[in-house]
């Protein structure tokens, strides 16, 4: 069995899951956030300062086309329909540049201070490509902020007109451009941190439980298994069933290591068995026979029933010893055509004396002719092995079955020869007998598992041996309050059938 890990498990001293999916998505969302805001800030100042550029030039033009003088309700009349201020020099910009010059009048009375020593230099040159106007930047007045634009008229004299956009519209602009991404960035995270941590939280559940069952299995506690019921076929739900199967095929693995030593161990005892039983065998047929001839020198008969009686359990006891034979090592002859009609014939001839005993009819049905390939000493073995079991279960069954004074009835063991799947052969034992125990059920071809007080529990690993040597199997069942055993084996042992047989 595998060792617990010692090392703590890495998520045990890392971030949580939780914290690594949320992070790098919350932060991706603010850096989008921000860069959609800082964008949207940028366009709306831009479109803000053409949008007063455009005012201030269509302001340009409207001067231009005059042809008289500003004066001071004319000025008043473009403020209340630009929503601009003016101040007005007589005179070209050059030449108040030159002296300090205050306006002659303004819209605006603060800005008359600011600009008591004239306008803000001369016009650049560049100024002229411009349609006249020139951009003297921005300035800030009694708390507001305003564009300045410098422009020369020539409508009867020359005047220099400073026009002053407020820029509260643009901030406004600004404002409506990025308030709503602001709410929906808000929004968004009010939703998508809890939902994120819902959703982060199920799938680090998910995660942690397979790493527990992942931790479990390293620990050598194989064959447990994780249900992923009500999950979708995603990525953890196919690892969760990876991790089963590979749960599952470990304890099979084990169990097979299992079994396989304790069939090496098994197969060391009964070799030994074997051969200690093959020596004590020997010695009694040996006496036997000295008997029988010393019973022929003296003129005494030989046939005495007691002695054919003891010579059949004496080849019974053989038979039990192939079998054991069998388990130790793999039966090195070849297979030879075996007609089951002899076969059983001779098995029931072995058991015969212990049958009637055990007080319990035997039943053998007919084989139909049928022949298998296989070997003869150890199927003869394997059939004689369930026919005993059998004859113990149904003598058992008998007793059990009897009630008051009324004698016990006699218990039955039927033999037959059936027809199975897929071209194969069955060799059937059935018994009257209450059959094994349920508890026993899962393990009752492993040897040394019996439910009888007195029984050793070889018998049936024998014959799941020796039908695994001929590529096929038991199976046990309850049929009608009789319990079944069959040897089943596959058509590639199969010479004739009893199909074949038929037609």
């Amino acid at each position: 069995m595998l060792a617990t890990p010692s090392n703590p498990s890495p998520a045990a001293n890392g971030r949580p899951l939780v914290r690594q999916l949320l992070v790098p998505l919350v932060g991706l969302l603010l850096a989008g956030v921000l860069a959609n805001v800082g964008f949207g800030v940028w366009l709306a100042a831009r479109r803000g300062g053409e949008q007063v550029s455009r005012r201030q030039r269509q302001v340009v033009s409207a001067l231009d086309a005059s042809r008289v003088a500003l004066s001071p309700p004319l000025l008043e009349t473009l403020h209340q329909l630009t929503g601009d201020h003016f101040l007005v020099w007589d005179g070209p910009a050059a030449s108040l540049a030159r002296r300090a010059n205050p306006p002659r009048f303004a819209t605006l009375a603060a800005a008359e201070e600011t600009f008591a020593d004239g306008p803000a230099g001369p016009l650049p040159a560049e100024a002229t490509t411009n349609e006249g106007l020139a951009d003297l930047g921005a300035a800030r007045i009694d708390g507001r902020s305003y564009r300045l634009g410098l422009v020369e008229t020539r409508a009867g004299r020359p005047q220099t007109v400073l026009i002053l956009s407020p820029t509260a519209d643009a901030s406004r602009a600004v404002f409506d451009a990025t308030w709503p991404v602001l709410a929906v960035a808000v929004g968004t995270l009010g939703l998508l941190v809890p939902l994120g941590i819902h959703v982060a939280g199920r799938i680090a559940g998910r995660i942690g439980r397979v790493e527990r069952l992942v931790t479990r299995i390293a620990g050598g506690d194989f064959g447990r298994t994780l249900g992923e019921t009500g999950e979708d076929a995603d990525e953890l739900a196919r690892l969760v069933a990876s991790v089963n199967a590979m749960s599952r095929a470990l304890a099979e693995l084990r169990q097979t290591l299992v079994a396989g030593e304790r069939e090496r161990l098994l197969g060391q005892l009964a070799a030994g068995f074997a051969h200690e039983l093959r020596n004590g065998i020997t010695g009694a047929r040996l006496a036997i026979d000295l008997h029988r001839s010393r019973c022929s020198r003296i003129g005494l008969a030989d046939n005495d029933e007691s002695l054919i009686v003891a010579a059949r359990q004496l080849e019974v006891m053989e038979e039990e010893v192939r079998g054991l034979l069998a388990l130790g090592k793999p039966d090195e002859r070849k297979p030879t055509e075996l007609p089951l009609d002899p076969l059983l014939a001779e098995v029931e001839d072995l058991v015969g004396p212990r049958a009637e005993h055990a007080d319990v009819v035997i039943d053998l049905g007919s084989a139909a002719g049928s022949v298998v390939r296989g070997r003869r000493e150890s199927l003869r073995a394997a059939i004689v092995n369930l026919v005993v079991n059998a004859i113990e279960a149904a003598r058992r069954g008998a007793i059990e079955a009897a009630t008051g004074d009324a004698e016990s009835p006699r218990g039955e063991v039927q033999i037959t020869v059936e027809a199975a799947a897929a071209g194969g052969l069955a060799i059937a034992v059935e018994d009257s007998g209450e059959g094994p125990p349920a508890e026993l059920q899962a393990t009752l071809f492993e040897p040394f598992v019996s439910g009888r007080p007195e029984g050793i529990g070889i018998g049936l690993a024998v014959a799941a041996a020796v039908a695994a040597e001929h590529g096929g199997r038991v199976d046990h069942s309850r049929v009608g309050g009789r319990t079944r055993f069959a040897i089943i084996l596959p058509a590639s042992a199969v010479v004739r059938g009893l199909e074949e047989v038929a037609s």
